[in-house]
């Protein structure tokens, strides 16, 4: 990071390591001994760690945050909710509707809703409430989505170990430990805009796929995005074959447009899954769509279970209906664009002068950046940018005051915080950064 010597950084991890494996509350958070970041404070798009270093931040927890940290609009909502309700019950409240209510006239591919904690929770209870009213198990997921830590989802291609020249196709492998193969039974995996493979898919299993889950622009993977031909060509797959459509909206929802990623293509799946955005930092998520299939969620004998104990609460939800309430009726996603925009067009003049081929991906407000002649199509397209270029290029702009994470494969995030900080000095940052990484790779 940006200071050699970091004192209470390194008191705070030793601390820490003793407390929880990696020395950290969630993997993803473990840099190493030297680089783990443990923070003092947040506000707007700018973070602060214990050593008084300040980061102007685009990792933004991975997107949540879409109007800025310790917004007064938000958090002043949830202050009040909790003084004057309370935050927990295990029963019901007018907030539960005000907030399905601000969704549905934000999305009209949600006709029927019900809360969760968090994007796992959410894509859980959307696969089962598929699997529930299709009376059927496969699923169908595409490479280089990411759909939340529960053991059906977290098998992947091996795409980072794949040798193009030697394997047609990347190995499928577990996350890590404790999966057990038997996970992998109910699960096929496809490339992304391939038709041909789904059309093979379905060939092969169609009688017994409950449903395809796809992120239309996937956030883990450098925001390669769907194309509108294979979105079309899954809706209709879809409805020929009685299959659901489920649309993983967790990092694209109320972040790429008002009505999320299905407003930018015009096409609407069956069932949705929202958090992130939705409370600009609150753990708050949901999971809907088509009124027939949520009324699957019942206590007939055959009916799908859902539930959970801290689900709807006063904290989450009073958070969620301030900040949908923000984006609804201000300029707050435009503000974002045009900033996306900005940032992009100086990180090209960067790019350019060096002699980078670069592109992005996805739209402004979580953009990709891949080094390469063209935009990939998919995670195997990944494969072939200058990934370990930009790594050094985020580890740079990291100890220059820029923090993000120094992977491809994750997206700028841009809140509407950011319109305030200045691209003049970010423009100079990015170029000092470049020409380090460039200078490194020489050697």
């Amino acid at each position: 990071m940006t200071k050699i010597h970091k004192p209470n950084s390194t008191t705070m991890f030793k601390r820490a390591i003793d407390n929880m494996p990696l020395g950290v509350a969630d993997s993803y958070r473990y840099w190493g001994e030297e680089n783990t970041v443990f923070l003092s404070s947040m506000k707007g798009c700018t973070i602060t760690d214990c050593d008084s270093q300040t980061f102007v931040d685009f990792r933004l927890a991975y997107g949540p945050i879409i109007l800025g940290y310790r917004d007064e609009r938000v958090d002043n909502e949830v202050i009040n909710a909790i003084t004057s309700v309370g935050t927990i019950s295990g029963f019901s409240t007018g907030l539960d509707s005000d907030v399905v209510e601000l969704v549905k006239s934000l999305c009209p591919n949600i006709d029927k809703m019900r809360f969760s904690n968090s994007g796992t929770e959410a894509v859980i209870g959307a696969v089962r409430t598929a699997r529930g009213f299709t009376k059927r198990n496969k699923i169908v997921v595409v490479e280089g989505g990411f759909h939340g830590l529960h053991d059906e989802v977290m098998w992947k291609s091996d795409v980072d170990n794949w040798d193009v020249n030697a394997q047609e196709v990347p190995n499928i492998i577990p996350f890590g430990g404790g999966i057990p193969q038997s996970t992998r039974e109910h699960q096929v995996s496809v490339p992304l805009n391939d038709s041909d493979a789904i059309d093979a898919v379905f060939a092969k299993h169609g009688n017994d796929i409950a449903a395809i889950l796809i992120e239309p622009i996937m956030g883990n993977c450098g925001s390669i995005a769907s194309t509108q031909e294979y979105m079309q060509k899954l809706r209709d797959i879809c409805d020929a074959n009685g299959s659901l459509l489920i649309m993983d909206e967790v990092k694209t929802g109320f972040r790429v447009a008002k009505g999320g990623a299905q407003s930018l293509y015009g096409i609407h799946a069956d069932l949705t899954t929202y958090a992130k955005a939705i409370g600009n930092g609150y753990p708050v998520a949901c999971f809907g769509g088509r009124a027939d299939v949520m009324d699957t969620i019942s206590f007939d004998k055959n009916g799908v279970t859902h539930g959970g104990t801290y689900t709807a609460n006063m904290v989450a939800l009073s958070a969620a209906k301030a900040t949908l309430t923000v984006l609804k009726e201000t300029d707050a996603l435009e503000t974002i664009n045009l900033t996306g925009q900005a940032i992009q067009a100086l990180l090209s003049r960067v790019f350019t002068k060096f002699g980078i081929e670069h592109c992005f991906a996805g739209p402004d407000a979580m953009f990709g950046v891949h080094f390469g002649p063209s935009v990939p199509q998919n995670y195997r397209d990944w494969k072939q940018t200058n990934s370990d270029l930009y790594t050094q290029f985020a580890l740079n702009l990291i100890d220059n005051g820029v923090m993000l994470e120094p992977d491809s494969r994750e997206p700028w995030f841009i809140c509407e915080a950011h319109q305030t900080m200045d691209l003049k000095w970010l423009e100079q940052v990015a170029e000092k950064s470049m020409e380090a990484a460039i200078n490194a790779s020489d050697l």
